[in-house]
């Protein structure tokens, strides 16, 4: 077999577990992997530069492509030149999420993560700021809404951890923090 006929055959194998995804049979995935995988993972891998948000870029992308394969037509391009761009932005989006934090080792940004966990500003929140206008806005602010805001502007937890964190839905997190935030603007102003 001549290396066209492999690549043919590659690009037909691709198109078909594409199809197999978009119509529900998880084997298509296994497929991709199998053929692409090892690619993958590289590509992830030179974009990250750590091995283990290269792992996690692959799951993601394979969750993507999962998830959006009935999507994919032959005239947006291969089949794997699709799943190659999925795999890139998906690592674009970690370097953008991560910036801050990827110059941390997994086990360093671990211990970040626990000590964060144990940070509650909105138990002795006076101590955040002196005497001044911040402080006395602060304290004009209902209790619910200032904690929120303590959570993610000084522990820098996500809307997401703050709701989860406080067990409200996420939409109440961020509409407190949002009308906490107005009313400290209109304070300060």
């Amino acid at each position: 077999m001549s290396d066209d006929d492999t690549g043919q055959d590659r690009a037909a194998r691709l198109r078909q577990a594409l199809a197999d995804c978009a119509a529900g049979q998880e084997d298509g995935l296994a497929v991709i992997l199998d053929i692409e995988g090892g690619q993958l993972l590289g590509v992830a891998q030179r974009i990250l530069g750590r091995a283990d948000l290269a792992e996690e870029a692959l799951q993601d992308a394979m969750v993507q492509v999962w998830r959006k394969a009935a999507n994919h037509r032959q005239s947006d391009g291969s089949a794997r030149g699709w799943i190659y761009a999925i795999l890139r932005n998906r690592c674009l989006n970690i370097l953008r999420d991560g910036r801050r934090l990827s110059i941390l080792a997994p086990a360093d940004l671990a211990l970040v993560q626990e000590a964060r966990q144990q940070i509650v500003p909105a138990e002795n929140w006076e101590i955040l700021s002196g005497p001044g206008k911040l402080r006395h806005c602060l304290s004009g602010l209902d209790g619910q809404s200032r904690q929120f805001i303590l959570l993610a502007y000084v522990a820098g937890f996500s809307h997401g951890e703050i709701a989860a964190r406080q067990d409200v839905p996420l939409g109440t997190a961020k509409s407190l923090i949002r009308r906490g935030l107005s009313a400290l603007k209109e304070c300060l102003s």
